[in-house]
């Protein structure tokens, strides 16, 4: 509707995000005639379409729009109190819910960490108010930490400096302020730890004592043994229902060196533009932020914790197209 109103509607960022799924839909037509797991076709189907769901979703999202706004914030703010409510022993129980009988029912406690991430960042970056973002990075450091999703953990851990000094007046004492506070939190960090409740976020502290990170080194093994075999068309499904390399490893796997170099330029070429042409312009946007900081968290997770193509991916490519479309003919928030 929106493209036949408007014939310029349909931006670059729009066709090369539909080259990308019908390259994607390829290889998994091709594997499933083929005779791959239908299980695994399945699971990367289901991936595909929230990624273009969520895509969608961001290229479409209007942050001028108070209702929307009024009720993305009620929307953090109880989850937040679900997951304050639900913990038990300084974790985020979700059995503890009445419904955790039928699991269907429930979202797994990374869907739900990712559903509060995405609305988190969405808020904060049509925040103004300094006093106002630090609170929300408080309610998202303390939710994300009960809940114990590592990677949306570390994303906001990520995030929130870079949006600071996207926002910073005097970017030189900002950057001068942050590196000395983490040469304090770094020459503190086991007394500051002792004060936290169990909790497996801290075995990012201590990798060496993650089973999980044991895990997903072996499969990353896995995965450079099988590019090693077939380096340019990859191996789709190699690996086990529900394996997979927790890295962008995983995409030169099931799609091919082209699939890969495809899809690193998809994250890459967004993040330097707008590095380039925005983040140190004087007037601030929040269309622009909530792009940068999409775009960071899925370089992030895409190096260091999910599948490709994670529906961060999405949520990057579409806020970039729409702040590319408001520049050009609109005026972004």
């Amino acid at each position: 509707m929106a493209i036949k109103k408007n014939t310029s509607y349909f931006q670059k960022t729009d066709f090369y995000f539909s080259v990308f799924a019908a390259y994607y839909s390829f290889v998994l037509a091709a594997n499933f005639a083929a005779g791959a797991n239908p299980a695994i076709i399945q699971r990367y189907v289901a991936s595909l379409v929230f990624c273009t769901d969520v895509y969608i979703i961001f290229r479409m999202l209007d942050l001028r729009d108070v209702t929307f706004n009024a009720l993305a914030t009620g929307a953090l703010l109880l989850m937040t109190a679900v997951t304050i409510y639900f913990s038990i022993d300084g974790f985020f129980y979700l059995r503890s819910l009445d419904e955790a009988t039928n699991p269907e029912s429930l979202a797994t406690y990374q869907g739900f960490a990712r559903s509060y991430i995405f609305t988190f960042l969405i808020i904060v970056a049509n925040v103004k108010s300094v006093t106002a973002r630090l609170l929300f990075y408080g309610l998202a450091t303390a939710s994300l930490f009960l809940n114990g999703a590592r990677s949306e953990f570390s994303a906001v851990l990520f995030i929130v400096p870079i949006i600071e000094l996207y926002h910073a007046k005097y970017k030189l004492y900002s950057v001068t302020l942050a590196f000395f506070l983490s040469i304090w939190l770094a020459a503190n960090a086991d007394d500051l730890l002792r004060l936290l409740p169990e909790n497996r976020i801290l075995q990012l502290f201590d990798l060496s004592h993650s089973s999980s990170g044991a895990a997903r080194e072996q499969l990353s093994l896995d995965a450079w043994r099988t590019i090693a075999q077939n380096p340019i068309l990859g191996d789709f499904a190699s690996y086990a229902d529900g394996h997979y390399a927790h890295n962008i490893l995983c995409g030169w796997v099931d799609f091919g060196l082209v699939g890969l170099i495809f899809f690193a330029a998809l994250l890459i070429f967004p993040a330097v533009q707008l590095f380039a042409n925005g983040y140190f312009a004087n007037k601030k946007s929040g269309d622009f932020i909530l792009a940068f900081s999409f775009c960071c968290i899925a370089i992030l997770w895409a190096l260091t914790a999910k599948a490709v193509p994670d529906m961060s991916i999405g949520a990057a490519l579409g806020a970039f197209a729409k702040y590319r479309y408001l520049t050009r003919y609109r005026q972004p928030t």
